[in-house]
């Protein structure tokens, strides 16, 4: 089976969803699609998850999890009232988070090892685990938001993981963690405004339809009009990783599982694009 980008993804994070018992009736679709992308996410056999969350943030440099195993307790360091600790135990992929590494540094990007046994992950990284691989069977790279890097950068990043996968011959699918719309508001039942949906409908559509091309030309305008999260950084990175596979010839299309939901003035769903 080919190497490389098999899928990539939007996932939500939002805190409510850690824990059964914290998630609101309205959110339950995030649930279930999430649940159902990860049903479809593993029939694909990928060796390896790359999670790019908005939540591990780093100001100057790319860096990814190099470490063979991730065990450990999150925090919601924002909200551990709704995710407390929630331990976790998974796999990782030391050789292909350091072929990464490389890869970023070779083209001329900011990047080095997360080694640290003392790393925790954030629950960014954890909160679409839960759900996608809820058995904790795929090995895992997790890699950061980059303040000071803008979206040709992220893409250039998110191409790197094409790149790495198919020269140590993965099977990979990268995952965003990330909102769409993200201009927050205290009070988590709160919807998007109607504008800043729309925009999302839009931009969904576009993924669904594998329009790869007019995703990446609207995006810098399409970020900016719903204050995307992170400034868009986690979805300019899996938009990356679609280009690079797009370039080998394939056709793309996309799929949302479950529906839109809110949370706190952010607009999330579950997305994911891979070869038709």
């Amino acid at each position: 089976m080919n190497a490389g980008i098999i899928a990539a993804a939007v996932v939500p994070h939002v805190p409510t969803l850690g824990l059964p018992q914290n998630t609101p009736d309205f959110q339950l679709t995030l649930v279930e699609g999430a649940r159902a992308m990860g049903r479809a996410l593993r029939e694909l056999k990928p060796d390896v998850l790359v999670v790019n969350s908005a939540h591990w943030v780093c100001t100057f440099g790319w860096y990814a999890t190099c470490q063979s195993a991730h065990q450990g307790m999150c925090v919601a360091d924002e909200a551990p009232d709704l995710i407390p600790g929630i331990a976790y135990k998974r796999k990782g992929d030391g050789e292909f988070a350091t072929a990464l590494v490389e890869e970023w540094q070779a083209r001329g990007i900011p990047g080095g090892r997360n080694d640290s046994p003392h790393y925790a992950w954030d629950y960014g990284g954890l909160v679409p685990l839960l759900y996608l691989d809820p058995d904790a069977q795929l090995p895992v790279v997790q890699i950061p938001t980059v303040i000071l890097s803008n979206h040709a950068e992220c893409m250039q990043a998110g191409r790197a993981v094409h790149v790495t996968a198919k020269r140590l011959g993965r099977r990979v699918a990268y995952i965003a963690s990330t909102a769409f719309t993200h201009e927050l508001v205290r009070g988590r039942h709160f919807k998007p405004a109607a504008e800043r949906e729309a925009l999302d409908s839009k931009f969904i559509a576009l993924l669904k339809r594998g329009a790869l091309a007019d995703a990446v030309a609207w995006f810098p305008q399409y970020s900016k009009a719903v204050v995307a999260e992170m400034n868009g950084k986690p979805l300019a990175g899996m938009l990356g990783a679609l280009q690079a596979l797009e370039e080998d010839g394939v056709a793309l299309a996309g799929e949302q599982f479950g529906g839109y939901a809110q949370s706190s003035g952010s607009g999330n769903a579950s997305v994911m694009v891979r070869t038709r």
